[in-house]
């Protein structure tokens, strides 16, 4: 039976909903507000004193004629109101809320005003809190008015501020958190990208196959594509590892028969040709190896493993030394390890007279420095030296054995362990690798 599949929202079509989400909680706290607005009210006291002035301004203003009612609203704006008259119609404001409640109380004191068509609103809401308004007279023109004082404390004024930030940034939170989460299923993507190649693996794990449509799609092409890289990677490697093994024969049996050459010279170019075939066949399939390197990290220590190297060099009458602390323990691939070390001991004795294998060991991690004092490597061509099957003629003999793959090899241990190679020439003379590991 076939899976049922939701079906899957466009990427542009999560954003849209997202967008429309926001607008929509919004606009309903907006509209929560506005009503909250339409029921605002004051102390009985202040809505009893504003009752009075206007009935009172009211009245001294119907009792004049048309000419003096302008003063006489002057005259009557007291410190805490302001009465103007117009003979003009008073316009009805638009985008203050009407003040509902209030109007109840002020006409509750005095219920002549009910027949008035009072109008209150609050102008500023949230900071001043302004209430402004007016009212008809007898001959139809009307009386505005409007508080001078705030008619709520500061308190009230304060949380009001916070009750219109707490939404938008609710809404901004949320926002946030919604578009992180479509957009998840591409973080994880490109962190995977990232890991592909890292310590000698050819592909990372699989993506999860989620999200909107099109992301959805370009994950499962990565994960297609990762698969095809590691096939071809493994039938490439087992390939050349199985040519690898069989040329192991031939050069044994080589290897018996040239003892039946008499010519001691002629016995001697082809044993020297075996061993370098031998030599090609074994950094061909060290290198080819490290694809898929079984091998398991356990502690080591690095400084004996230094000492061991150098020991191994003086035995054979070469000028080496070892610079570093006596103990220097580390979980990595010791074979791994300590192939990638030889390696350089070996680049070093090969083009140098003499060697030095330098440990270095702070917060930032573990240095191994091998140098020698041979011809180094013209700088334009370090960064290329540490490619696979690349051979600098021009900077080493050409006497050289294998298929130059040392340097390979190191910087694949190397990144097997979390750190990298490093090539340089030293200022007195030859080159300077180093082996820079992280902290453990």
């Amino acid at each position: 039976m076939k899976r049922f599949v939701a079906p899957s929202v466009g990427l542009l079509g999560r954003v849209v909903a997202i967008l429309l989400l926001t607008v929509l909680i919004e606009f309903g706290v907006s509209t929560l507000l506005y009503e909250r607005a339409t029921e605002f009210s004051v102390r009985d006291d202040e809505a009893r004193r504003l009752a009075e002035h206007l009935v009172i301004g009211r009245r001294l203003l119907e009792e004049r004629p048309a000419g003096e009612r302008a003063d006489m609203a002057a005259e009557l704006t007291t410190e805490r109101y302001a009465l103007r008259w117009s003979p003009k119609p008073v316009p009805k404001p638009t985008s203050a809320p009407e003040l509902t409640a209030m109007r109840a109380q002020v006409t509750a004191w005095e219920p002549s005003l009910k027949d008035t068509d009072l109008r209150m609103r609050l102008v500023s809401p949230g900071r001043s809190s302004v209430v402004t308004g007016d009212l008809r007279l007898d001959d139809g023109t009307r009386l505005a008015f409007r508080t001078r004082e705030p008619v709520t404390d500061p308190a009230l004024a304060f949380s009001r501020i916070l009750q219109a930030l707490v939404p938008a940034v609710a809404l901004m939170v949320l926002g946030g958190m919604l578009i992180r989460r479509t957009l998840l299923p591409l973080r994880r993507l490109s962190e995977a990208a990232d890991t592909v190649g890292e310590g000698g693996r050819t592909a990372a794990p699989a993506v999860p196959e989620d999200g909107p449509g099109e992301v959805r799609r370009v994950v499962v092409a990565f994960n297609r594509m990762q698969a095809r890289i590691a096939r071809l990677i493994t039938d490439r490697t087992q390939a050349l590892a199985a040519v690898g093994h069989d040329l192991r024969t031939p050069l044994a049996r080589l290897r018996l028969r040239t003892d039946g050459i008499e010519d001691e010279e002629v016995r001697a170019a082809v044993s020297a040709d075996i061993a370098e075939m031998d030599a090609m066949v074994a950094s061909l399939l060290d290198f080819l190896g490290g694809d898929s390197d079984p091998e398991k990290p356990v502690r080591v220590d690095l400084a004996v493993l230094c000492a061991t190297l150098v020991d191994d060099a003086t035995d054979r009458e070469r000028e080496a030394e070892y610079v570093g602390p006596d103990h220097c323990e580390r979980v990595l691939r010791p074979i791994g390890m300590k192939r990638a070390l030889a390696n350089l001991v070996e680049n070093a004795l090969h083009y140098g007279e003499t060697l030095t294998v330098t440990l270095i060991e702070s917060g930032e991690g573990v240095t191994i420095r091998v140098e020698d004092d041979g011809p180094g490597i013209p700088e334009d061509k370090l960064a290329s030296a540490i490619q696979p099957f690349v051979r600098l003629d021009p900077a080493r003999h050409r006497d050289t054995k294998g298929f130059g793959l040392g340097l390979a090899i190191v910087a694949r241990a190397a990144a097997a362990e979390g750190g990298r190679l490093q090539l340089s020439n030293r200022v007195e003379g030859g080159l300077r690798a180093e082996i820079v590991l992280p902290p453990a």
